[in-house]
């Protein structure tokens, strides 16, 4: 068999091993029993949405926790280097968000509805799940963790701005807490597309509160500029904190472009045909989010690092105290925000549990096996938060390990082995510049998370 040949490299790929056998590329008529299961899991049970669902689900993915980290990581890098890390990281994941909507139905007839489905088409049944699988959930845990965080912090703070008295002593614990426990209600929806209330509740908020810190910030620093409070440069004053900190900070920004990972099973949500492919409406959707990303991005990171320079909290938010209303406000957006973007993340996570509690292990799909096993996630997902708080160097550590890979880089080595682009021509090209950045990004980020992580310590009391 030629494997250089596409056609044959399909049939090559339709045995699957064991245990993915129910994320099988396999169409559905040719194996009833997947079909079936198919349409019980989460990702495919439902395939009625429309194309500004997934404006607003890829708004909630991408305008997450991320963008309140971005002043803070244009303090490690500088002005002109954080700056243009932001633009550079939206052009790439804008590029390779696009070739993840074009791959979606590369194979006539087939549908990858799953990132470990596409990544077993382009690398192999073996290589191709147990590659994509691992990035992919890491990346979703590593998300639902920081947002349960993020989630507790905001509501401790919008608490404390408008009722110091009696919410200043409760620990943050608390309120990581709660969060859980609402997600474990929240947890229970059947499908993603149950999902499209939530989510577009969801990305209304991380717009306002996104416009509510650039606004605030401006406030502030028109304030601090007349009395000449502002510090700008970089936070470290030695070479080898410097180094550290830009390490951070990039990782901290492709924590913010970490939506790739659901976009394929965003698109799955969408009805497609022959005359009508799901990519058409999909790439409708992901182009207005990207113009909100871009809005958002660009105006929080510039106008919070402008306001406090180097003395900006690794959340925005934090650093603005006035009005109490407005930020208390817009804390409470965050808090809002999370909720839907948390569950965003955490339903392909839902549906690879179910996939191998049904295909692995034989249990019968029923509501009691959806409600033990996604409380039993969203439980342990909310232990950790509250064991390990750490904002900051959570973002640059998670987003360099594994978010680089899944938005950088995994999409633009795919569409080389699938599409197979002339050498030097412009797919060529973008894509393996892409794959270089994101691959120095996946290797030398994690190091200034685990710093910052490590200098955390110093301060650190379990479950404060």
């Amino acid at each position: 068999m030629d494997k250089k040949d596409p056609e044959n490299n399909i049939q090559s790929h339709e045995e699957i091993h064991p245990d993915q056998a129910t994320h099988s590329t396999t169409p559905p008529e040719e194996d009833k029993p997947h079909a079936q299961l198919n349409n019980w899991l989460p990702i495919t049970a439902s395939r009625k949405a429309k194309w500004w669902y997934s404006a607003f689900h890829n708004v909630t993915a991408m305008v997450g926790a991320g963008v309140l980290g971005l002043p803070f990581a244009v303090s490690q890098l500088g002005w002109a280097p954080g700056v243009t890390a932001i633009v550079l990281s939206w052009i790439i994941t804008f590029y390779s968000l696009w070739q993840l909507v074009q791959l979606h139905e590369v194979a006539p007839g087939r549908r990858f509805d799953r990132y470990p489905e596409l990544g077993m088409y382009a690398f192999g049944p073996k290589l191709g799940y147990w590659t994509i699988m691992p990035l992919q959930l890491t990346v979703q845990v590593a998300s639902s963790i920081v947002y349960a965080v993020t989630g507790g912090k905001s509501l401790k703070k919008s608490c404390e701005l408008v009722f110091p008295d009696t919410f200043d002593e409760i620990r943050e614990t608390y309120f990581i807490l709660f969060f859980t426990v609402l997600q474990l209600v929240m947890s229970q929806s059947p499908n993603f597309n149950s999902l499209k209330g939530v989510s577009l509740l969801a990305a209304i908020m991380s717009f306002a509160y996104s416009m509510v810190a650039c606004v605030a910030s401006f406030i502030k620093g028109n304030e601090d500029h007349h009395s000449l409070q502002v510090t700008y440069g970089v936070r470290s004053h030695t070479a080898p904190g410097q180094a550290f900190d830009a390490l951070n900070g990039i990782g901290t920004i492709a924590f913010a472009f970490a939506g790739h990972s659901v976009v394929l099973e965003i698109q799955a949500t969408i009805p497609s045909t022959e005359e009508k492919p799901s990519k058409v409406p999909m790439w409708r959707g992901v182009t207005v989010a990207y113009v909100i990303v871009a809005i958002c991005y660009i105006s929080v990171s510039i106008s919070g690092y402008w306001a406090f320079g180097i003395a900006v909290d690794d959340d925005v938010l934090v650093s603005l105290e006035n009005p109490k209303w407005l930020i208390a406000a817009a804390n409470f957006m965050v808090f809002l925000h999370v909720i839907g973007s948390y569950q965003v993340f955490a339903m392909p996570v839902f549906d690879t549990i179910e996939s191998a509690l049904v295909g692995s292990y034989r249990f019968k799909p029923s509501r009691a096996l959806r409600l033990i096993a996604r409380s039993s996630y969203v439980a342990l997902v909310g232990f950790v938060g509250m064991c390990i708080p750490f904002f900051g160097g959570l973002l640059g550590f998670f987003g360099g390990l594994v978010f680089a890979a899944t938005s950088y880089f995994v999409p633009c080595i795919m569409w080389l082995i699938i599409k197979r682009p002339k050498p030097w021509s412009f797919h060529w090209i973008a894509s393996w510049t892409a794959t270089i950045i994101g691959v120095s990004i996946a290797v030398l980020t994690p190091i200034g998370g685990l710093r910052q992580i490590i200098l955390s310590f110093k301060s650190y009391k379990i479950f404060s």
